[in-house]
């Protein structure tokens, strides 16, 4: 039983680091990163500061993956965020999710 154990161990850690690294991957695919970064603010503001702008709010993945979807401007100053129309409904609410979860 023990040679098992020890392979879980790894396996569970890589499947939890797994999503934050293909979320990151998504928004560099996607260019977000021109704009944004995970830590401090560019253009557009920090994804840690979206997330604690979000924090306890029910609905924040949907505003979010509207925000991203849709675009939208005065929510961070006078720098309009540009819609992005050709992503995917299911890549923008990922990306809205590993925002709001802080993007770790």
């Amino acid at each position: 039983m023990k040679p098992f154990r020890s392979l879980l161990m790894p396996l569970a850690l890589l499947a939890v680091s797994l999503p934050a690294a293909a979320n990151l991957q998504l928004a560099q695919k996607n260019n977000c990163m021109a704009c944004h970064a995970v830590d401090k603010k560019v253009l557009g503001p920090a994804y840690q500061d979206v997330a604690k702008k979000y924090a306890g709010q029910k609905d924040a993945v949907a505003a979010v993956t509207a925000s991203i979807q849709k675009g939208g401007s005065g929510k961070w100053g006078p720098v309009p965020m540009p819609a992005q129309p050709t992503l995917s409904e299911a890549d923008a609410k990922a990306l809205a999710t590993w925002i709001v979860g802080g993007a770790k």
